[in-house]
């Protein structure tokens, strides 16, 4: 894992990319800065991530579209399966690698607050419990970028389709507002996404019958519970998206509350993404 984590850590660095990323997120960062708290007057530096929380749109599918899509385009991704390390290993080297590009800028973003201080009372506990809070989202944002990586065949595909992923998440608590409450709608809802995951499965194993029983069985569960319960339905739908919007949890930290459960949300995140990562991987080993 660790040559790996050093082949790809080297690769951001040799190149441009870690600079320009680091560039392009301590730009917006700066500018923010004066503009809330220096010419705003505004002492809160948490103020500043939650306006440059954007900046994950496009910073997100550039810095993971290359991980796997760009093995396969050089035509070496067969080299990581023949390496003598399990694929779990490739995986997490690889994610931490990202994770130490994001880590740079963010680092020197925790000097901000200090420099403020010099100007006035700044809220350091606030400050640096919404940067981690920054640093988690946007670690939370990377394996699913992962993911989209390992399962694409080009990195324009990966970059595309994380783009979107990521875009999606970023207004799905608006989005929500506009999902009907019905119970029959919420139903349908999640039967679809049921018939999604079921077709995800099959993607990943290959096994027809598992794929289907899976359907069948989170299908008919849905409607069993309809039958005796249709009433808890109601919104039920808009209720979990507005609970699966990661960026909604990272404004908590923003207000001043450091919440544990967004913590643990942010941490299961990754924990499955880079699971289905390795299973995506494994997938391919053994199909080529």
């Amino acid at each position: 894992m660790i040559a790996v984590y050093q082949k790809e850590l080297g690769s951001y660095w040799r190149g441009m990319l870690g600079y320009l990323f680091s560039a392009f997120v301590l730009i917006f960062a700066g500018i923010y800065t004066m503009a809330y708290n220096l010419s705003g007057a505004y002492a809160n530096f948490a103020y500043v991530l939650d306006a440059i929380s954007f900046i994950y749109l496009i910073a997100v599918p550039i810095l993971s579209m290359r991980t796997f899509a760009e093995e396969r385009r050089q035509k070496t991704d067969q080299l990581l399966y023949a390496l003598p390390v399990s694929m779990s290993g490739v995986v997490l080297g690889k994610y931490l690698a990202m994770l130490t590009v994001l880590a740079a800028p963010t680092l020197i973003m925790a000097l901000y607050p200090l420099i403020l201080m010099q100007f006035g009372s700044v809220p350091l506990a606030t400050a640096y419990g919404a940067l981690a809070a920054f640093f988690l989202l946007g670690a939370c944002l990377l394996s699913v970028g992962l993911l989209i990586s390992s399962v694409t065949e080009n990195q324009v595909a990966s970059a595309v389709i994380t783009l979107v992923t990521v875009l999606l998440l970023y207004f799905m608590k608006g989005l929500s507002e506009f999902v009907s409450t019905e119970a029959s709608a919420s139903l349908m809802a999640l039967c679809l996404l049921v018939a999604l995951f079921a077709v995800a499965l099959y993607m990943l194993c290959k096994n027809p019958i598992v794929a289907l029983g899976a359907a069948v069985v989170g299908i008919g569960a849905l409607m069993a519970c309809y039958t005796v319960n249709s009433s808890a339905f109601e919104g039920l739908f808009a209720s979990i998206m507005a609970q699966l919007s990661v960026f909604d949890r990272f404004y908590g930290f923003v207000n001043g509350v450091f919440d544990l459960t967004a913590v643990v949300y942010y941490g299961s995140i990754i924990a499955v993404f880079l699971f289905l990562t390795v299973q995506a991987m494994e997938k391919r080993r053994w199909s080529e």
